[in-house]
């Protein structure tokens, strides 16, 4: 596939853009479900597991919290209150703080663990849905409806990238930061020590969620493509991989440890298992999963899985090593 260089503030037209990929809604689940169910609140949308710390973190809406639960027990350790709606969550490193990305409130909480003390909010943009700390501290907000990536060192807004339309899911490995723009269906790649934007690279129909590998690749779930891609950011990046999946992946995680790849399939109630040791996807396994599971956790130390359920209002937390 061609690379694009794009240049700050050259964001396209978008009157001839497609809409953004949405998660597919599955029916009730009806084949059994393994694991553990754990009710956690009303739609619980984005998960995040430190296994430093032994803490799970789930967002959950009605009232507006970050849930933490036990990595081990499974049990609701702690409710901490936010100042809005989030949808998606990262760590900035083994540990914590938790990358909170408050879309109601145009800004970033971190949240200490094991604590669950949130700190000072950092206003960064327009619905900021997605946020990522690169190896040197720098972390990159994609604010969704306000077309910018905000980049913070501290507290401080350090620079503002304008080259996207709606920016959405980030991830980082070595110096280099992706972004999804789920109009332009794209991947661009910032470098994170100089800030300037390396070039970017069509990622499907319909890419929504992104995540990085050991192997210094990027993965991507492409939503409305029914399919996984993968990519090498550098020297430009372009596309080295990809495995179809039916039913609208969506929620992708990664575990370093076992080099597996966990995406939910939002239309089908499943979640699959890939070894991702090579550029090209290879399934392992296939997970039953509570209704819509929009969002999920891979514990590193154990391999086990928290997978959220929006519907349901729960985690399914399932031990993939049993």
């Amino acid at each position: 596939m061609p690379s694009l260089v794009p240049t700050e503030g050259n964001r396209p037209p978008v009157d001839d853009l497609p809409p953004a990929a949405e998660p597919q809604s599955a029916a009730p689940q009806t084949a059994p479900i393994p694991g553990r169910i754990v009710p956690v609140g009303k739609a619980p949308e984005g998960v995040v597991v430190d296994a430093a710390t032994r803490m799970v973190a789930v967002a959950k809406r009605d009232p507006n919290e970050l849930v933490l639960l036990n990595a081990d027990t499974g049990d609701i350790a702690k409710r901490v209150p936010l100042p809005g709606f989030v949808r998606h969550l990262q760590l900035a490193s083994p540990g914590g703080p938790v990358l909170v990305p408050v879309e109601s409130a145009s800004a970033l909480v971190r949240v200490e663990l094991p604590s669950g003390r949130a700190l000072s909010q950092v206003v960064t943009g327009v619905v900021p849905h997605d946020a990522s700390e690169a190896a040197n501290g720098t972390v990159f907000v994609a604010n969704e409806h306000g077309g910018t990536v905000s980049v913070l060192r501290g507290e401080e807004v350090v620079k503002v990238f304008a080259d996207s339309v709606q920016p959405a899911g980030l991830a980082t490995v070595g110096r280099s930061m992706g972004l999804i723009d789920v109009r332009k269906n794209d991947l661009t790649i910032y470098d994170t020590e100089d800030l300037n934007i390396v070039g970017s690279v069509p990622a499907g129909d319909g890419p929504t969620h992104l995540v990085a590998d050991k192997h210094g690749r990027l993965i991507a779930a492409d939503t409305r493509g029914d399919a996984i891609r993968v990519f090498e950011p550098l020297p430009t990046p372009h596309q080295v991989g990809e495995v179809a999946q039916p039913g609208g992946p969506y929620g992708i995680a990664y575990d370093p440890t076992r080099d597996l790849l966990w995406v939910a399939s939002s239309g089908t109630n499943e979640v699959v298992g890939y070894d991702v040791s090579q550029p090209t996807p290879r399934e392992v396994r296939r997970l039953p999963t509570v209704q819509n599971p929009y969002t999920l956790g891979v514990d590193a130390n154990t391999g086990k899985l928290f997978i959220a359920g929006v519907t349901d209002g729960a985690v399914q937390v399932v031990d993939t090593q049993s």
